[in-house]
């Protein structure tokens, strides 16, 4: 899943965005709030996590330019300012959930994978499909209780299908959430990962709807 890192920070910076990739995420990291608004604006978004205290525009008015013009992806707001109107004057301007400065890494992981299950309609941290189960604690799937070795790339395809069951995913769209922007999108690479996909679960989850994109669908759905 792509997510954007909005901070000025050097050094939280790069521990949140090694944390990020090495959970599995594609990050995007901007620093300047006018940057940042205009990339939440016209880019695609599963997350954005957000510091408040940004160059160019603070990051309460980028949150409330985004909502304002019917943004919904979710938003994790990271500040140094911990009071408690601060909290709520976040959530109300539409964050999703608040984490004050200084935190521990694992708790952003936490809280960021809670708001992505919620975004999605999930409320266990192991998305089940069938025979099909992916933690995304451990970034762990099994089919029939036997784990499945993935690659990197192969289990953010799954963990993004499985995030958006139910729902018809274009392959721009994978695409996008997958691959650098400089990757050239008419690449048959999409379909070559989802085949290999296919191949390691051995299992008929992901089905191609052609001249759409793919689909997981949930049983009875």
């Amino acid at each position: 899943m792509r997510i954007l890192l909005v901070e000025d920070d050097e050094r939280t910076a790069e521990a949140v965005s090694a944390s990020l990739s090495a959970a599995g995420y594609r990050v995007d990291h901007e620093t300047n709030g006018e940057e940042a608004w205009f990339r939440g604006d016209t880019e695609p978004y599963a997350a954005v996590v957000l510091d408040l205290g940004l160059p160019g525009m603070d990051g309460m008015s980028i949150l409330r330019r985004w909502r304002q013009a019917g943004q919904t992806f979710p938003v994790l707001i990271l500040t140094a300012r911990g009071s408690w109107s601060e909290r709520v004057e976040g959530i109300d301007a539409g964050a999703d959930d608040y984490l004050p400065k200084p935190f521990q890494i694992q708790e952003l992981l936490a809280r960021l994978r809670a708001i992505l299950r919620r975004s999605a309609g999930q409320a266990d941290p192991v998305l089940t499909i069938g025979p099909v189960a992916l933690d995304t604690r451990q970034m762990r799937v099994t089919v029939d209780g036997m784990p499945i070795p993935l690659s990197p790339q192969e289990y953010r395809l799954l963990s993004y299908l499985m995030h958006h069951a139910d729902r018809v995913v274009s392959q721009l769209e994978l695409t996008e959430q997958l691959y650098a922007q400089d990757f050239e999108r008419d690449s048959n690479a999409v379909e070559v990962l989802v085949g290999r996909v296919r191949r390691k679960l051995g299992v008929d989850l992901i089905q191609t709807r052609r001249g759409f994109g793919y689909l997981i669908e949930t049983p009875g759905s």
